[in-house]
């Protein structure tokens, strides 16, 4: 066990002292940090910003444009004809031109600024539910506000209950964006780690570096310690990661807002009464506040984020073994294709079975699935979300760990064959030899 425990030192510290591992680690967080910030930037910085002049020869439309922050409409009482000649010397950017109400209606938009996507179908959204309410009037004499008055708001609450009786809510959307979120970081997790282990082990081989090491230590010691080493060196990077991300993302979060506070805010009414608004939006804050906190009060997340350290390990240290295995066998990276496949393909296929696990995670393909060991670290984290039987969950746990230590023990046989075989082209007769092989 000592022996083990240098091993796994060594492999940790030659690892997080690399120049590579220390730049990888510093960088990786502002390039995912400026993923996700920069487009907000930019969304920020390229606002469509609209002053709209509204002709209505029907009268039918005034005040019903609803003004934004980018999107402002000024109501104007003369001809088209007017407008346009004075259009070069007024505020606005857009004349909108509505000529009539029929069902077919064309309104012109007429521009110096063209507009985006988003403000034409605000524009037609509105003109349509405006004719919408005339022909409501007209045709059954109700008015748009009687009729929203009777408009019945359906939501539909999933909630379990067990033989006990007793009950547990659930929220499906934020289940499923926790089990998918997961399975990618898992998966993701196992290729970018695993080829670690495959590499570093083709890398002794070939520099006849693993013979000194091998004389002091049995092959099955060397290879745990150096899955478990490089796998604590993975657990310190995505750690790290993820503090100085969500750090990185906080703090320009926080710049951008309050860049942001300085916009000019086009509205007179909001001036205006923006005593009555401020409150509007505080108590807006406040309901969207209670949602998240009831949203995530349904979810165990103490249960996910222990599952998901788990699996996590376990997936990892599983496929590991097998890399590790490969990579003794083969005199370069290039030779490891042919092995690299049927290793691989359960975790590809778990991943893309995932969203149908995720359609019915109580199913028989789900169980076993996410009782397999070659497939749970990925299927599980996806039920979990969802509500798994305790047993259910130990039982995968379980065989998961006798899993790796039976990956183990096969990869090692041939870990101790292969290491010291060099100039071979190796077949999977050759290996199925080594995994027998009594000296």
């Amino acid at each position: 066990m000592n022996k083990i425990a240098l091993i796994i030192q060594r492999e940790y510290l030659t690892r997080v002292k690399k120049t590579s591992f220390i730049l990888m680690t510093l960088f990786g967080p502002i390039l995912m940090a400026g993923l996700m910030l920069i487009p907000i930037w930019l969304g920020l910085k390229d606002k469509d910003i609209q002053i709209i002049e509204v002709i209505d020869d029907t009268r039918q439309f005034i005040n019903q444009f609803e003004g934004t922050n980018t999107i402002q409409f000024y109501y104007e009482f003369k001809s088209i004809d007017d407008a346009k000649k004075s259009f070069y010397k007024d505020k606005y950017t857009s004349i909108l031109h509505i000529s009539n109400t029929d069902k077919n209606t064309t309104a012109y938009l007429y521009y110096k600024k063209q507009p985006g996507l988003s403000t034409v179908s605000k524009i037609e959204s509105t003109i349509e539910k405006g004719i919408k309410n005339i022909e409501l009037e007209k045709q059954f004499n109700i008015s748009r506000k009687q009729l929203d008055e009777i408009q019945p708001k359906v939501t539909v609450k999933s909630v379990s209950i067990d033989e006990a009786g007793l009950e547990e809510s659930k929220n499906v959307g934020v289940s499923t964006f926790l089990g998918f979120g997961g399975a990618i970081l898992i998966y993701t997790f196992i290729f970018m780690y695993g080829i670690q282990i495959m590499r570093g082990v083709i890398e002794e081989k070939t520099s006849r570096i693993v013979e000194i090491i091998i004389s002091s230590v049995k092959p099955f010691q060397l290879m745990m310690g150096k899955i478990i080493g490089i796998a604590l060196v993975g657990l310190t990077q995505f750690s790290l990661w993820i503090i100085l991300s969500m750090g990185i993302y906080s703090v320009g979060m926080g710049v951008l807002a309050s860049s942001n506070m300085n916009q000019l805010d086009f509205s007179k009414e909001a001036i205006t009464n923006g005593m009555s608004s401020e409150s509007e939006n505080e108590i807006s804050e406040n309901k969207i506040e209670q949602q998240i906190n009831e949203m995530f009060s349904q979810i165990p997340i103490t249960k996910i984020v222990i599952a998901f350290l788990f699996y996590f390990l376990g997936g990892y240290l599983l496929y590991g073994a097998f890399l590790a295995a490969i990579g003794s066998a083969v005199d370069s990276e290039a030779d490891t294709q042919q092995f690299m496949m049927p290793i691989t393909i359960p975790l590809i296929f778990s991943f893309i079975m995932a969203s149908s696990v995720m359609e019915n995670p109580d199913g028989p393909l789900a169980f076993w699935l996410s009782i397999i060991p070659l497939t749970s670290p990925i299927i599980m984290m996806v039920r979990i979300p969802f509500g798994v039987e305790t047993w259910e969950l130990l039982l995968s746990m379980a065989l998961l760990v006798l899993g790796f230590l039976g990956a183990t023990w096969m990869a090692a046989k041939i870990y101790r064959t292969g290491i010291l075989m060099y100039g071979k082209k190796i077949t999977y007769k050759e290996l199925l030899k080594w995994l027998f092989y009594k000296g």
